[in-house]
């Protein structure tokens, strides 16, 4: 298994910058591209559980759209052969004592990278 080659690696970063500048811009649409549309796909959030692209589609349409600046920290991107990798960061958002968790699995598909998983968390 070729852990980290450079390449994919580097489309990986760009897949993660793309969704984090999407994240806090609140781009709907580029969220939900990144995000594999399959009844298979998963999202577990801070406050909320979600099985299925249509359920995270869903969220993301209804969510507040106030506070989502955040920085992360201590991202680590990991690639597994040409077709497979995890994203996980830290992050802080201003005002907010609480450090959050974020973890990602990507899978590369036809039309590109998507999100298959996704776990939210904040420490106490």
């Amino acid at each position: 298994m070729d852990i980290n080659l450079p390449d994919v690696l580097a489309e990986m970063q760009a897949a993660f910058d793309r969704y984090e500048q999407a994240l806090v811009s609140n781009d709907v649409a580029v969220l939900d591209e990144l995000f594999w549309n399959s009844p298979h796909t998963l999202r577990y959030g801070a406050t909320e559980n979600l099985y299925g692209y249509q359920a995270i589609q869903d969220f993301r349409a209804n969510r507040p759209s106030q506070g989502l600046a955040r920085t992360c920290m201590n991202t680590v991107i990991t690639t597994y052969g040409r077709d497979f990798a995890t994203a996980n960061t830290e992050f802080a958002r201003e005002g907010n004592p609480r450090t959050g968790r974020q973890s990602q699995t990507w899978m590369r598909t036809p039309e590109g990278w998507r999100v298959v998983a996704a776990h939210v968390s904040l420490l106490a």
